[in-house]
């Protein structure tokens, strides 16, 4: 049997109208630091999110979910270089591990994909566990 490892995982929400704070849960993002492993899997309920905001552009939902799996992937910026920050020291070089990227995924935002709360837990196979809260979370 494989050895248990701690995951973080956040639940990614499709909000059409903020105002309203109405969801529908559309994807997951599980970031297990030990195996370097960091993934989003998402499925679009279309009907739902029809009955929810039948003006909501399912386009944009679907380009703002790539996006996560490339920010995963550590793909978002390729080609543009590493990234510096102004600090009091001088300039420093910015992270892109997977923990970073990880940050900028689980940072709260007011747009229509937002990252729930984040939750943790233990699994010994990162893959089938992200499918498995893909299953009981997303519809």
């Amino acid at each position: 049997m494989a050895a248990l490892t701690p995951y973080q995982y956040v639940v990614l929400r499709c909000v059409p109208r903020v105002e309203r704070e109405e969801f529908l849960n559309v994807g997951v993002v599980l970031y297990c630091p030990d195996v370097h492993f960091l993934r989003s899997a998402s499925r679009l309920d279309e009907p739902r999110l029809r009955a929810l905001a039948p003006d909501l552009d399912l386009g944009s939902v679907r380009a703002a979910l790539a996006a996560v799996e490339l920010v995963c992937s550590g793909e978002a910026h390729a080609g543009l270089g590493v990234g510096t920050r102004a600090t009091a020291y001088g300039d420093r070089v910015l992270a892109d591990g997977e923990s970073a990227r990880f940050g900028l995924l689980k940072a709260p935002r007011s747009t229509v994909l937002q990252p729930g709360p984040v939750h943790g837990g233990m699994t010994a196979d990162p893959a089938g566990e992200i499918q498995r809260l893909l299953d009981h979370l997303v519809s």
